[in-house]
């Protein structure tokens, strides 16, 4: 959400690409109709990939979301195997069709729970290999991919998302929803989030089941 109002700020045209990977928290779905109309997306897709055909994720399989707090060091067993690379291996697709020369992913290197497709190393390496593996890179029309929010902290994104005038509710970040649409409150997602409105002194709009 706040990478789309920064590009729209920035005077970009918006084009969306969402995908729907048979995800646990499929409500996000929902949650990314919603931001893209309010940010105002030219064009919205929503493309199926069932990765739960791969799984080897809590987000994916019949794993349990872990709910003990964010754990420092290992990758945690929400990673989704390869799930950056995917995604942006499909915008780049679409970038190329309707001649997109910036993809603006939402990618977080701070409080974060550790996944390696989300470390500026990992965007440097698409950006390079994209200018390889497209024809408009070898004909010179290269893809930046754009990660304003590589270096914010929660609280940061959180006062962005309060500037640019985004109502913060509209968005998603729980791996485990309840059967009522609420943030479950104990994943490392929800854990990051409230963490982040907390620090940035602003209300946090989220519908928590239990109290991060």
């Amino acid at each position: 959400m706040v990478a789309a109002g920064l590009a729209r700020e920035a005077g970009f045209r918006l084009a969306a690409l969402t995908i729907d990977y048979n995800q646990r928290h499929r409500i996000e779905l929902d949650a990314a109709r919603r931001v893209a109309a309010a940010v105002g997306v030219e064009r919205h897709i929503i493309l199926p990939l069932d990765l739960s055909l791969f799984g080897g994720s809590a987000l994916t399989a019949d794993i349990a979301v872990p709910k003990d707090g964010v754990q420092a060091g290992d990758i945690p067993i929400t990673y989704v195997p390869a799930r950056n690379t995917i995604f942006l291996s499909l915008t780049l697709g679409l970038a190329e069709v309707v001649g997109a020369r910036h993809i603006f992913i939402g990618v977080n290197a701070l409080d974060y729970s550790g996944y390696p497709d989300c470390r500026a190393e990992f965007i440097a390496a698409f950006e390079a290999m994209a200018a390889l593996a497209t024809r408009d890179g070898v004909e010179g029309r290269t893809v930046r991919i754009e990660t304003p929010l590589q270096y914010m902290t929660k609280a940061d994104i959180a006062r962005e998302a309060h500037r640019l005038g985004l109502d913060a509710g509209m968005s998603w970040s729980c791996y485990d929803p309840t059967p009522d649409g609420l943030h479950c409150g104990l994943c490392d997602s929800c854990r990051l989030r409230s963490k982040g409105f907390i620090e940035a002194g602003l209300p946090d709009p989220t519908r928590y089941a239990a109290h991060p």
